[in-house]
């Protein structure tokens, strides 16, 4: 009988020659019981308390389901939910709450911006910059969907310059997809100048903002998206297990729904409805998580997006200005905190990152991420690929300077060692 194997043995990490003398890391047993999360760019922590309470308070008192009652808790989750729309819909400066679609989180959102939308004979552009979140569901459509693809370049910065994208537009073109900020080097890209292309010439427009949205002010509709998509649980301080996509309006029309079934509306019929958000949104949603993120948002505005953006600047600044005056350490992307958001990589003197990281964290408690940061593509033009990518730093609203004057310091201790090893 034929034996399958679904478990593959754990990769080999393979820790540079260096690493064997690292116990001349400073090592500061004070600092182990103070955790310096500057993981945000994976899921951002801690939350708002708002946002705990919100979700504890809808598991111990409303429990129910939106749209499929007509009693009181009922009523007041399917609330609770549009008033998240809404503040989503000020967010964002678009007028139509019900055009803010809940996913089951921001690559689904991103899966059913392309899924829904491209068809055989297309023709979509992207770039290097790309998350695997647009990356791989455009190569399965490419493989078996007949959609052609173009994944243009970026500069030494990170940053798409527009005109490599125009270059890129055939007769067949359908869509422009583009990140607004690198998970990897954080750089931001010209999406306003894309958006304009994209309307020069008919063309859909996605723009991810998983990294973007909730850590400076965005206007969609000075964009020019046609469909904007993020996760719930990064810079906008929700839960996880949640996505939003907003479409245009007019664009639900080119968006095909990825799944069918109940919405507790239009019941009689055994067809989607048309109407949205309920043509997108089959079967119960993630109620608390709508909940806990509409707190997150609410938090947001009451700093101010402005104050916001201004704050991670300062810090992304503080963060670059320390990590280059370390010997050994090598910085990727903008190298300006007004053309980034929060997100900095770095490789130190030749180590595996990941080797790296766990240095981080066992001597000062400093939680990081390392690796390819799923942007394949972004870390073969940057040359990191064999490095096995870089170390990742990124902020949050909870971030403070002494935060980021312990990582450097840390970094600092590291890097000395590798060059006296």
């Amino acid at each position: 009988m034929r034996r399958f194997e679904c478990a593959s043995p754990p990769p080999v990490v393979r820790v540079h020659k260096l690493v064997v003398r690292s116990r001349r890391v400073t090592y500061h047993p004070g600092m182990k019981a103070r955790r310096i999360y500057l993981d945000n760019a994976a899921t951002s922590w801690p939350k708002p308390e708002a946002v705990y309470e919100a979700v504890d308070w809808y598991q111990r008192e409303l429990g129910t389901t939106t749209g499929r009652g007509a009693y009181r808790e009922a009523d007041e989750a399917a609330h609770r939910v549009r008033s998240t729309r809404e503040r989503l819909a000020r967010l964002l400066g678009v007028a139509e709450p019900d055009h803010i679609v809940f996913t089951a989180n921001g690559t689904e959102s991103l899966n059913l911006a392309l899924h829904g939308v491209l068809r055989p004979g297309d023709h979509v552009i992207t770039s290097v910059v790309d998350h695997n979140s647009v990356l791989r569901p455009l190569r399965f459509l490419e493989e078996y969907h007949g959609v052609a693809v173009d994944r243009v370049s970026c500069g030494h910065d990170g940053i798409v310059d527009p005109q490599t994208i125009r270059r890129a537009i055939r007769p067949q073109t359908r869509m422009i997809a583009l990140v607004h900020a690198s998970n990897v080097t954080g750089a931001l890209q010209p999406i306003e100048a894309v958006g304009a292309l994209a309307a020069e010439h008919g063309l859909m427009y996605l723009v991810d903002a998983a990294q973007s949205l909730g850590h400076l002010p965005i206007d969609v509709p000075r964009t020019g998206a046609h469909l904007f998509a993020a996760p719930a649980h990064k810079g906008l301080l929700g839960p996880s297990g949640l996505g939003l996509l907003y479409i245009a309006p007019g664009c639900e029309q080119f968006v095909r729904p990825l799944r069918q079934g109940g919405t507790g509306t239009q019941s009689d019929e055994d067809r989607q409805p048309d109407s949205l958000p309920d043509k997108y949104e089959p079967g119960n949603l993630n109620v608390p998580a709508v909940l806990g993120l509409g707190e997150g948002v609410s938090y947001l505005q009451q700093l101010g997006l402005e104050q916001v953006q201004r704050q991670g600047e300062e810090l992304t600044a503080r963060l670059i200005e320390g990590f280059s005056g370390i010997d050994g350490v090598v910085l990727y992307g903008p190298r300006d905190a007004r053309r980034q958001v929060g997100v900095v990589s770095i490789s130190v003197a030749g180590v595996d990152p990941r080797v790296v990281a766990a240095m981080l964290d066992s001597s000062r408690r400093v939680q990081v991420r390392a690796g390819i940061h799923c942007a394949p593509l972004m870390h073969r033009t940057l040359g990191t690929t064999e490095l096995g990518g870089t170390v990742r730093f990124s902020t949050s609203v909870f971030t403070t300077v002494d935060d980021i004057d312990a990582a450097v310091e840390a970094v600092a201790d590291i890097a000395r060692a590798m060059v006296v090893a």
